[in-house]
């Protein structure tokens, strides 16, 4: 996708308005982040936790070089089995100036990234537009990556049309009860559903050659809790069969659900096996880990 300095100078203008009456995800704080943080934890600078070539990513955002992830402090989203919980909840890690970032940007592609890959970075949209249009005008160019939990409002989303190349989006749930329960979040499906579509409308289903499109990822919960056959149907029937799907089974009980009895567990074969014949019935394609794999290279293998 080529992109215009003058549509990145629109959407950071609109983000830097919002800090004052912020709704940048679905949650909808309405935080003046001048004054105050935001539910997320976030004020005004940039914080990120960590830059790294990852290799853990889907194959095609890997590529040879490996995904250029920056990971972002904090989320709107409170998961119980939240992995991050340091960053994401807990709020540990470094503020940055936009230049700052926007240097961290073209490091990792001068260190041979393949892609871009923003990592929640709802909290941080308009410090990420700065540092994208300071980083696009010294030479910036991977495709970028928007790697979200879909909890995100269709009005932010328009606003990063012809900006973001690849959105990474997850289907969490698709019963809102669960939502709130595991993640705090009141109408995460019906949001979150928004929101594929809107991101689907912008880029279509990802493709490889031209490294543009829409890939969702569906993290494997314990006692289907994630929902997996109505996620399917969704993507077939109201998006598309041809948008790819990266089936994740690295569920781990840690941080707080290693209390709750409908979590503390791994998901079994069964469950494993039933999630892709439910993918295959629906006649999605895309990517899968092997169960019990190791994070790096998990997805090495096609559904």
């Amino acid at each position: 996708m080529t992109l215009e300095l003058g549509k990145l100078e629109e959407a950071s203008k609109y983000f830097n308005n919002l800090l004052r009456d912020c709704t940048m995800c679905a949650r909808n704080c309405h935080v003046n982040r001048e004054k105050h943080k935001g539910f997320c934890g976030q004020a005004i600078s940039a914080k990120i936790t960590n830059a790294v070539l990852h290799f853990g990513e889907e194959p095609p955002l890997v590529g040879n070089g490996g995904a250029g992830a920056v990971f972002f402090v904090g989320c709107g989203m409170r998961c119980v089995y939240c992995q991050n919980f340091a960053f994401s909840q807990l709020n540990h890690g470094h503020e940055m100036s936009f230049k700052e970032l926007g240097n961290i940007f073209l490091k990792l592609q001068e260190s041979g990234a393949t892609t871009l890959d923003l990592v929640t970075p709802e909290p941080h949209l308009h410090s990420i537009l700065e540092a994208l249009l300071y980083a696009k005008e010294r030479g910036l160019s991977v495709p970028i990556v928007f790697n979200t939990s879909s909890y995100v409002n269709t009005e932010t989303l328009k606003q990063l049309d012809g900006i973001v190349d690849i959105y990474l989006a997850d289907i969490r749930y698709t019963n809102d009860e669960f939502a709130m329960k595991y993640s705090r979040v009141p109408n995460y499906w019906k949001k979150s559903k928004r929101a594929l579509r809107e991101m689907y409308r912008q880029v279509g289903a990802f493709n490889e050659e031209r490294m543009l499109g829409l890939i969702v990822r569906h993290l494997l919960l314990p006692n289907n809790l994630s929902g997996t056959q109505k996620a399917m149907r969704f993507i077939a029937e109201e998006l598309s069969t041809s948008v790819p799907i990266s089936l994740m089974s690295q569920y781990f009980p840690v941080y707080k659900a290693r209390n709750i009895s409908e979590l503390n567990r791994r998901i079994s074969k069964e469950e494993y096996s039933n999630a892709l014949k439910i993918v295959e019935r629906y006649g999605l394609r895309g990517w899968f880990q092997p169960l019990g794999e190791k994070e790096n290279g998990v997805y090495a293998k096609a559904i």
